[in-house]
């Protein structure tokens, strides 16, 4: 009782601090020193999802680097991405990602001029010949990082397609002639599900094999631009694909799950969009009713992906969609459950500016903690993955970026494009390590609890302000707090519910905080007198009892 109601008291002091005779919660709160700040609440006993991944994609970047860089670099970089040890401070090596994603080629690479993808950078190499045979030595700079990532502790590895084989598409490329439908030419949709059958099974023989299959990716898009590797589809045809892929996996016992449908913008999930045969996909793929239904297959996860483009730079839209796509969810009993498996910076902000320009700086990183922040709390994400690891590009869509010396290259005719293939600089991100406050302690079984501000805020004011999630391992009996501290001033934050559903082990977190000035700095904190610096993301982590 003494608990209870101290954590009252300090609700009601907070509440005449921040509002007084107001009628709004959006007011700021009193961080002056001794004062108590914003009061917080806790509650490990209700849970959500479960937590099962954060990753980065290997295109097209990794290729190149991982066939052709000097070795010590390749570690370097392996080291940023996937390291899950500590220096002798107890600083992160490395973001620790539990999640891979690894891009199966179409053969554009190998047709050169012909695939009419300009970009070298942009093709990918197939394990498939022309003549049916395959070819397990292709693909090497992405075999290097994907045993990189097994060596040290990547948990799941998920295999995901662009195009088809270009030996199966109606114009023998790897882009799409045009229309709504894969670009697979008649009679060869079982041919692609068995070539994506045969990746699986040679990988899971080398000890290497993928947890998750992603059939098609961004369905809703053309791809009639030779920009790069990519094929439109129809509900009905993934559903066909998907149908197939799952008697071949099984007739090959492996236990590799398919996972769709990768949609270009999260609408496409939960309403049409203007694409009727391409949109409406959790109702199409997991509403019992629809002819399209795949929750029943054997080999088939029961969750949704879909990318968070061009949905972030405009407040009430990022709250809105996440919002309605988790209210979707909801009607599901949140089966499916829905990754976010695609961002990059595609539109422009007021923030950070468009997607041109590379920003290494924490202003992109905050960013970026801003929507994985909210893809998790509001649509429930149990799973979230930046785009590509690598770019070297001038670009925001890179985790680390390579360049001859200066700030990247602009396209496929720069003096460096060529050069960067056998080496370069590699520089990490405030984003790299950002991202490492979420992906680096909060690890796959974890699960979110109920957190929040003892008075509410609207999501639009605390998108400006402090945003943070909770999290728990059973297991261990740790709990996991992740900050987002996106204005410029310090704030000062009481756990409420401290000593009443939870205290924490010496009353005292472990800190690290990912700042202009620090990268996964490892620190204390004590449990009742929280501080988050301003334009910061700070994970704390403490034992509960």
């Amino acid at each position: 009782m003494i608990n209870y109601i101290k954590y009252i008291f300090l609700t009601v002091i907070v509440f005449f601090y921040l509002s007084g005779c107001k009628d709004s919660n959006d007011e700021p709160e009193n961080n002056d020193p001794g004062s108590l700040g914003e009061v917080i609440y806790i509650d490990p006993t209700v849970t959500y999802q479960e937590m099962e991944g954060f990753g980065a994609s290997d295109c097209w970047r990794v290729q190149f680097v991982g066939e052709n860089w000097p070795l010590e670099k390749r570690e370097a970089i392996a080291d940023l991405l996937f390291s899950q040890e500590t220096d002798e401070e107890g600083n992160p090596k490395g973001i620790g990602l539990s999640l891979w994603r690894f891009n199966i080629g179409a053969g554009s690479a190998e047709q050169g001029n012909e695939s009419n993808i300009d970009n070298s950078w942009r093709r990918a190499e197939c394990f498939l010949n022309e003549d049916g045979t395959y070819d397990w030595t292709k693909q090497a700079g992405q075999q290097w990082f994907l045993n990189a990532a097994k060596e040290r502790g990547v948990e799941s590895f998920l295999a995901f397609v662009n195009s088809p084989p270009v030996y199966f598409t109606k114009n023998g490329k790897a882009y799409s002639p045009g229309g709504n439908n894969i670009n697979l030419a008649s009679g060869r949709m079982s041919d692609f599900s068995e070539f994506l059958a045969a990746v699986c099974e040679h990988f899971e023989d080398e000890g290497m094999g993928f947890d998750f299959l992603s059939p098609v990716n961004e369905p809703q898009w053309d791809w009639e631009s030779s920009g790069q590797e990519g094929s439109p589809a129809t509900n009905q045809d993934i559903a066909t694909l998907v149908r197939t892929l799952s008697t071949d996996l099984q007739g090959r016992n492996l236990q590799t799950q398919v996972v769709v449908p990768e949609a270009g913008e999260l609408q496409y999930l939960y309403q049409a969009n203007g694409k009727e045969e391409r949109g409406n996909q959790i109702d199409a793929f997991f509403n019992p009713s629809s002819s399209y239904y795949i929750g029943d297959l054997p080999n088939v996860k029961d969750v949704v992906l879909g990318h968070s483009y061009r949905t972030t730079a405009n407040l009430t839209t990022l709250v809105d969609v996440r919002n309605n796509l988790g209210s979707k969810l909801g009607g599901y009993g949140f089966s499916p459950g829905f990754w976010q498996s695609e961002f990059c910076i595609l539109e422009y902000s007021d923030d950070i500016g468009e997607g041109w320009s590379r920003d290494l700086s924490i202003a992109t990183a905050l960013y970026v903690a801003r929507v994985i922040h909210f893809d998790i709390t509001l649509a429930y994400a149990s799973s979230w993955s930046w785009w590509t690891a690598l770019s070297q590009y001038d670009y925001k869509d890179g985790l680390i970026y390579l360049d001859n010396g200066n700030g990247g290259i602009n396209g496929p005719t720069h003096p460096d494009s060529e050069a960067l293939k056998t080496d370069g600089y590699y520089r990490e991100s405030k984003l790299l390590w950002a991202l490492g406050n979420y992906s680096r302690f909060v690890r796959p079984g974890m699960v979110r609890v109920k957190a929040g501000f003892s008075i509410p805020k609207s999501e639009e004011y605390l998108a400006t302000n402090v945003m943070f999630s909770a999290f728990k391992d059973t297991d261990e009996n740790k709990l996991v707090l992740v900050f987002v501290n996106y204005s410029d001033s310090d704030k000062r934050l009481t756990i409420g519910s401290l000593g009443d559903s939870f205290s924490i082990v010496g009353n005292t977190f472990d800190s690290y905080t990912t700042s202009a000035s620090d990268d996964l700095e490892k620190g204390e904190m004590p449990a009742d007198e929280i501080v988050i610096g301003g334009r910061s993301v700070v994970t704390l982590v403490g034992e509960m009892e």
